[in-house]
């Protein structure tokens, strides 16, 4: 053996020999339970950082799996990732002085697969860089034809099951991205705002959104509030513009809140909306896409054009000036944001597609109560699921940009001012044309109701979600056989905070299309922070590139600094100088490894053998059990302090008196290397190659260790 571990030297020819050896591709053994893990798949355009390289705790237990030799399947694959590939492509097209709306769809839609192209394998070559044992024969991307049309027989069949609805209704939407989100994506934020109290004639309000007074429709009071029980049924007046609208009641109003009383802007805020929906109140539209005031009668001239900002202030001013503004207070609340660019969201209402969610998260919620799926840590996250499973609303599927698959619905504009819908999916699939609850079948491209061709498709693409929260089924519905003995897979890691957007939705799907949860345990690992411990995004800047702290210290110095030590769900902050003691820590093991490859053999038993092998039996169980409960922090750990300070300081140097003999010596370390292989992969089978490898049989494939069976 070298001097000194060169991980250069060993790394690419390791990973090339496992790959070309087909040992990350299992075989279909009905005899055996299979162990399967599908990659929660990063943007397929978009380099790693290195918080993704927590994807170690999934090879930890992928090695472990097929060292005890189960079919272990892990599945990879690539997300088209929707709003957010098209928002890093825009800020490349700001760069050059252009913005979307420079091109048509298809042009755009191009460019944007162009830019994707030519970074597809960025993160693949990552990943192998990573020592990750994926199968790479079964590796998918989220736009590929045949994953895409699968989701469009998901979206036919929620169709027919009368789950999808097309319907105005209040939505989270960006003016900077120019789409809506749902409320999983919408971050909220602590603000400083102003409380506004205005003079509505009969009665006063509060309101922090003066500028969209004039889409008031009603003013709210709570049935229980007997200040103003002799108002209800008269009339309040909007300032500035003398409109009268209905004083109402709602139990949902509010009383220790500014006045107690709400003005109703069905347009512009959920709760109003609701109130509107239960009382037949009319919703007007003021504020476009672009988030600028629009011409119409209720709007002054003087705001028309200004955007959100301007025309709070503007209003404010006006309001002042006619003196109708009471007073103004202070006020700290929470907004919601784009995740993507962090623009406020504004509110509003405009024709979306729905999934319909009640019949969708009762079998889910089910599925956990009974422990189908199991989430872990359990005190923790457990919670957190059901909570959001108690308030979830119904799904909007659709997102007004360009990147991603458009929805498979078209319009007949020849018939009912284009209001008939036509689901027209191109893949062979039954076509079929709907009126409300009536369906007509599409023959030839023409509407067989009133036999017009002028079709128009929706122009709305796929939530990505849609996609991602099929990827257990649709994936292993791509090769025969892969579904029938993969699913229900074994474990989902991931990070937490997707728990309520991914975890939940792939459990709701996954039960609707199969019958049965996508996978038995939901895992939420670490996360890895910076220095002020705030996750690392790229949008914030603060990530850290793992490419050069693999090339500078290796991949298993990496790998084993974001586990050693970690526990279960915390943040980590990773530094270079921990990177660098796990790198300390790999040479230490192969110095040992060299120091066993130029001892001198002896046959004699020595005095502290049988303390020796005690203590290695003990280390098989405690590892074994830590990595089956999902203990990765504490199975390191205690290997790290082991190796080092027990096996190396201590027997090594025992043996070089004689304490200990060579074969307890030698026999010990092969086990320790494949307690070792699942978390530093690089360096364990270098060594084991060099000292143990019988019949070209690699580390990766050989058994795990198990303790030695008590003498009777």
């Amino acid at each position: 053996m070298d001097p000194k571990f060169d991980h250069q030297a060993v790394e690419g020819r390791t990973y090339e020999m496992w790959e070309s050896g087909g040992y990350f591709t299992p075989q279909i053994d009905k005899s055996k339970k299979p162990f399967t893990i599908i990659l929660p798949l990063p943007n397929a355009s978009d380099p790693m950082h290195i918080g993704h390289c927590l994807f170690t705790v999934e090879d930890i237990l992928i090695r472990y799996h097929r060292m005890l030799g189960q079919p272990t399947l892990w599945l990879p694959g690539g997300d088209h990732a929707g709003i957010e590939t098209q928002y890093i492509f825009e800020k490349h097209l700001a760069k050059r002085g252009k913005s979307r709306f420079d091109f048509d769809r298809q042009t755009l839609y191009q460019m944007i697969w162009d830019f994707c192209d030519a970074n597809k394998n960025l993160n693949r070559d990552q990943m192998k860089r990573a020592g990750f044992s994926l199968d790479w024969s079964r590796y998918h991307y989220s736009l590929e034809p045949q994953i895409v049309e699968m989701v469009y027989e998901t979206f036919r069949k929620l169709f027919k099951d009368g789950l999808i609805y097309r319907g105005e209704r209040i939505v989270n939407f960006c003016t900077k991205c120019g789409t809506a989100f749902s409320e999983l994506e919408v971050d909220y934020e602590e603000k400083q705002d102003f409380l506004y109290y205005l003079d509505y004639g009969k009665i006063q309000i509060a309101t922090t959104r003066p500028e969209t007074i004039f889409a008031d429709v009603a003013v709210a009071v709570s049935p229980s509030d007997k200040q103003y029980k002799h108002l209800v049924g008269q009339m309040a007046t909007i300032p500035l513009i003398n409109i009268d609208i209905p004083i109402i009641t709602d139990g949902g109003i509010k009383t220790d809140f500014g006045t107690g009383a709400l003005k109703v802007t069905p347009g512009y805020d959920a709760t109003d909306f609701e109130i509107g929906q239960k009382n037949n109140l009319e919703t007007l539209v003021i504020i476009n896409r672009q988030g600028k005031m629009v011409e119409s009668p209720r709007v002054p001239q003087e705001l028309v054009g200004l955007n959100i900002k301007q025309a709070r202030e503007k209003t404010v001013a006006m309001l002042k000036t006619a003196r109708k503004l009471i007073k103004e207070e202070p006020l700290t609340h929470s907004v919601g944001a784009c995740y993507r660019c962090h623009t406020t969201i504004e509110p509003m209402v405009i024709p979306q597609w729905f999934v319909k969610i009640a019949p969708l998260k009762e079998p889910a919620i089910k599925a956990v109560k009974s422990g189908q799926t199991k989430i872990f840590p359990k005190k923790r996250f457990e919670k957190l699921y059901f909570d959001w499973m108690a308030k979830i609303h119904d799904w909007n599927i659709s997102r007004q940009i360009v990147w991603g698959p458009q929805i498979p619905i078209w319009y007949c504009l020849d018939c009912n001012q284009g209001k008939i819908i036509v689901n027209k999916i191109e893949s062979g699939i039954q076509n079929i044309l709907v009126e409300k609850n009536a369906i007509y079948q599409l023959e030839n491209d023409v509407c067989q109701k009133c036999g017009g061709k002028n079709l128009v498709q929706e122009t709305d693409t796929f939530d990505t979600w849609f996609l991602s929260g099929q990827w257990p089924v649709n994936t292993l519905r791509c090769k025969a056989g892969d579904l029938e003995y993969f699913y229900p897979t074994s474990v989902l890691d991931t990070l937490w905070d997707i728990l309520p957007a991914w975890v939940s939705r792939m459990i709701m799907l996954g039960i609707y299309l199969t019958g049965k949860t996508p996978f038995e345990i939901a895992h939420m690992h670490a996360r890895v922070v910076d220095s002020k411990g705030q996750k690392m995004s790229k949008s914030k800047g603060n990530v850290m590139d793992p490419v050069p702290m693999i090339d500078l210290y290796g991949a298993d110095a990496l790998r084993m600094a974001l586990v050693v030590g970690v526990a279960p769900a915390s943040d980590i902050a990773v530094s270079e100088e921990k990177i660098k003691a796990m790198r300390n820590f790999a040479n230490k093991v192969w110095n040992v490894g060299r120091f066993i490859s130029l001892a001198v053999s002896g046959e004699r038993l020595a005095v502290r053998d049988k303390e020796l092998k005690k203590e290695v039996d003990a280390l098989v169980k405690s590892t074994t059990k830590n990595i089956e409960t999902f203990r990765f922090g504490i199975a390191s750990e205690n290997l790290y302090q082991f190796i080092w300070h027990e096996f190396a300081d201590i027997y090594v140097e025992d043996f070089k008196k004689g304490l200990v003999s060579y074969e307890t010596l030698k026999n010990s370390f092969e086990i320790l290397l494949k307690l070792l292989h699942p978390f530093m992969p690089f360096v364990t089978e270098e060594i084991f190659q060099k000292l143990y490898a019988k019949n070209n049989v690699p580390l990766i494939i050989s058994s795990w260790p198990t303790a030695t069976p008590p003498k009777k």
